[in-house]
């Protein structure tokens, strides 16, 4: 009920805003392709792998760019815990951009908790998720090194739900259904007014070749709110994209390699 409660305060948060007449939207067209994968190492641990690539403009110009390597833990057959490290790029784009020139790096450190939770052919996973986050600025025309590095907090809530369209269960070269929602939340120091960070709705149909590769293609809705209001008018921007999500999934398992 907690968690439920949380996302729809999220909600609240996220649509709140469509009657305030003072903020400026700024609406995009996403392309995001995304690879993920867990290779095996032991019989408890995988490495997780993970590359993005976002473009706005239906792929015409590139949004960000991210690279992530963590550990993943499972601790029980319900319950994974893992932890690593991101590399984020930000690119110019959009009617009110946040990057005055050349693109801007982030370093992130992350750990979070996942929740398998089944029910009948449905099966739902929650996962929470903390980042330290490092965000890195160049000088005020946007060229050279970066000059300075700001830290921030967030906190990350995703629901994900998976339905079979072919059986009580997903099996090799079947297709399914699959989901998820997103509430990004900035706290601590160096957030000001950026509480709210950013809201993720995606949905889809996926198809699962083996148990270890599987390709989604999904909407994708993202309601962002910038961390700064607009220089020149003082009102505050929020982003309202759409588009859509590849994501491909590929897991190995090395232990299989070292037992020959």
């Amino acid at each position: 009920m907690k968690k439920i409660l949380l996302l729809l305060g999220g909600w609240a948060l996220t649509f709140s805003g469509y009657g305030q007449a003072t903020r400026l939207n700024d609406r995009n067209t996403l392309g995001w392709m995304v690879y993920s994968g867990d290779h095996k190492l032991a019989e408890k641990w995988a490495l997780h792998t993970e590359y993005q690539w976002r473009r706005v403009n239906l792929l015409r110009a590139p949004q960000q760019q991210l690279a992530r390597l963590g550990l993943v833990r499972t601790l029980t057959a319900r319950v994974t815990i893992s932890g690593g490290y991101t590399y984020f790029q930000t690119h110019r784009y959009g009617s009110y951009p946040t990057v005055p020139a050349r693109p801007e790096p982030e370093h992130r450190l992350y750990q979070d908790v996942s929740l398998k939770d089944p029910l009948g052919r449905l099966t739902l996973t929650h996962r929470l998720r903390l980042e330290q986050r490092w965000l890195g600025t160049r000088a005020e025309e946007g060229q050279g090194p970066v000059q300075d590095w700001v830290f921030q907090n967030r906190i990350r809530y995703q629901l994900t739900g998976q339905f079979p369209l072919q059986g009580p269960t997903v099996e090799d070269n079947e297709w399914y259904l699959n989901a998820f929602d997103e509430l990004f939340i900035g706290f601590g120091r160096n957030v000001g007014d950026n509480v709210f960070n950013q809201n993720r709705l995606s949905g889809g149909l996926g198809y699962q070749f083996r148990d270890n590769a599987k390709v989604e293609l999904n909407y994708l809705h993202q309601i962002s709110q910038h961390a700064e209001p607009d220089a020149a008018s003082g009102r505050p921007v929020f982003e309202i994209n759409q588009g859509f999500r590849l994501n491909v999934l590929y897991d190995l398992d090395f232990t299989r390699a070292a037992a020959r």
